[in-house]
């Protein structure tokens, strides 16, 4: 795959169904931003909770709008190869550039499994678009190891990248060592990607980021510069970046009648709701992910202020996209309305 920056895009809702006129603004934004590729139906994009007629027409709408103009990858993993095979060949047929296989969560096959039963079977059907394995062993409960990553990669030239979501940068290091130089290691975890990119044993050259649905243009410049050895440049972008990175997942404690809990808001809600506060396309969540915490919804608030104050190039495209005051939006309690649960 091409070096670069890569949105997992969300999915806009309105209601219950699919927002497609904002998801074809969403997309205008991702490349009026310079971003190198746009990842659809990824799990960022809710991918559980579609139909598989839904995940197609994201998909190929995706596509259509890409088309010569950015790379598509389109997110057809599952826990089930059979369907699997039949969004692939879906978005095989539609034209995408690349597909996205995550681990198969819950079923928890081994590492052996996962290249045999299922990473094997997709990469020897499709020889004509590239197969990127998707390792997040905290959403999936496995883990396809570094050895079976340098197996694929040796027998199949279209399974040479990773997008590597474990956090673990010793298992980063394992997958360069054997899968050689020529690989590539695309960051799955916005917060590692300056780290990934600069550690001589990981080499990473790029990131499928959440975080770019918001900044597209700062994480590709953050990237290109890093690989234009910019580093300087590269980690001034990364701190600036670094209250948003932050996001992703939003960790608080609540007071119940019973004791205080951790309330744990894992993506794609805090970034969809960041999205809603700044008035670009996003809707809701699909059930049975909801809403924020009040606590929660302040961590957010506040990161973007935070942004919006020291760095504020970084949320000016999206004034200028979408037309909407940032200022005001972040500012004004009820462009907030609805985003919360009223008490844990």
């Amino acid at each position: 795959m091409r070096a670069g920056a890569y949105t997992a895009i969300v999915t806009p809702f309105t209601d219950h169904s699919v927002d497609y006129e904002g998801l074809d603004r969403l997309i205008e934004f991702q490349i009026s931003n310079r971003i190198a590729g746009i990842l659809a139906v990824g799990t960022t994009g809710e991918s559980p909770t579609l139909t598989w007629d839904e995940h197609n027409a994201i998909v190929e709408q995706t596509s259509r709008r890409a088309k010569d103009r950015c790379l598509c990858i389109a997110g057809t993993g599952s826990n089930n190869t059979h369907e699997t095979l039949a969004g692939t060949r879906h978005a095989a047929n539609v034209g995408v550039d690349a597909v996205l296989l995550v681990d198969p969560y819950y079923n928890g096959p081994s590492s052996l499994e996962i290249r045999r039963e299922y990473v094997e079977p997709v990469a020897r059907e499709f020889p004509m678009i590239q197969i990127i394995p998707y390792v997040i062993p905290g959403r999936t409960g496995t883990q396809m190891l570094p050895e079976d990553l340098a197996i694929l990669a040796e027998n199949f030239q279209n399974v040479r990248t990773v997008k590597e979501a474990t956090g673990n940068l010793d298992n980063m290091r394992r997958t360069r060592k054997v899968c050689g130089s020529d690989y590539t290691i695309l960051s799955g975890d916005d917060g590692l990607t300056f780290e990934m990119m600069t550690d001589p044993e990981i080499q990473s050259t790029g990131v499928i980021s959440v975080i770019s649905n918001i900044a597209p243009g700062a994480v590709s410049d953050m990237v290109d510069a890093l690989n234009q050895n910019n580093t300087d440049h590269a980690e001034n972008l990364a701190q600036a970046l670094s209250p948003l990175f932050d996001l992703v997942t939003v960790k608080t404690q609540e007071k119940t009648a019973y004791g205080n809990v951790t309330c744990r808001a894992r993506n794609p809600l805090p970034v969809k709701t960041m999205m809603r506060i700044l008035g670009m396309p996003s809707g809701p969540c699909r059930q049975p992910m909801g809403k924020m915490t009040q606590n929660g919804l302040e961590k957010v608030v506040a990161g973007l202020r935070q942004v919006w104050t020291n760095n504020p190039e970084i949320l000016k495209p999206i004034a200028q996209h979408f037309h909407v005051d940032i200022e005001e939006r972040i500012n004004t309690p009820s462009n907030w309305k609805g985003l919360i649960y009223p008490e844990y």
